[in-house]
């Protein structure tokens, strides 16, 4: 499924995939990334709401998969 190794985050969820109270949403996680001058391999759409990805590199290669599922 995936080429490389690859590390997965899901803003929203706990460690069993339980559903968060509050937590902060992708795009808010993707623009302080950008600010940064992390590059994105895909980017969420910043004017949407709800489930979303964006996947980064690290300096090593492997892929880091932001995956918001509400």
């Amino acid at each position: 499924m995936f080429e490389k190794n690859i590390l997965t985050f899901n803003p929203g969820w706990n460690e069993n995939a339980v559903k968060l109270e509050s937590f902060t949403d992708i795009r808010d996680i993707q623009k302080q990334l950008k600010a940064e001058g992390i590059n994105m391999l895909t980017a969420a759409v910043e004017t949407n709401e709800g489930p979303a990805h964006f996947v980064i590199e690290d300096p090593d290669g492997n892929q880091i998969l932001v995956d918001q599922h509400r």
